[in-house]
């Protein structure tokens, strides 16, 4: 088999993982979603959303990554290039709304960081009473 005949061997297994990753996660978070929903454990339309979604961002991810090996191993004219520019936009396109959907931010922004309380020092850390932090012996 030739170079050109294995990249687009990888890039058909790639994405066949991209789908498969997408009806994986379909199927997994709907069971789930069932199951939770028949115990009554509430809630249930907003974790599988959010499972769902994460199942299509990775699908997106293996077939992007697909696109990219055969565009550029096996057919890389000018047209193909411009074709997978705009697939690759539109899928991160969707990514990113994808994102904002599950997490409620963008992907370039922090997690909200929570408020510490103040650490008090351990016993273990303060001296003890009687006693300086200076123990030198005239």
């Amino acid at each position: 088999m030739s170079f050109q005949g294995w990249v687009e061997l990888t890039g058909r297994l790639i994405d066949g993982a991209g789908v498969a990753a997408v009806v994986v996660g379909v199927v997994a978070a709907s069971v789930w979603a069932a199951v939770r929903g028949i115990r009554g454990r509430r809630p249930v339309y907003r974790p599988y959303r959010q499972f769902l979604g994460r199942s299509i961002l990775l699908g997106l991810e293996l077939l992007v990554a697909a696109d990219i090996i055969r565009t550029v191993a096996v057919t890389p004219t000018l047209t193909s290039i411009a074709v997978l520019a705009g697939i690759v936009l539109i899928r991160t396109f969707l990514s990113f709304s994808l994102e904002l959907e599950i997490t409620g931010r963008w992907p370039w922004q922090k997690v909200p960081a929570t408020p510490e309380t103040p650490a008090t020092p351990k016993a273990s850390d303060r001296p003890a009473k009687g006693t300086s932090r200076d123990s030198s012996s005239d």
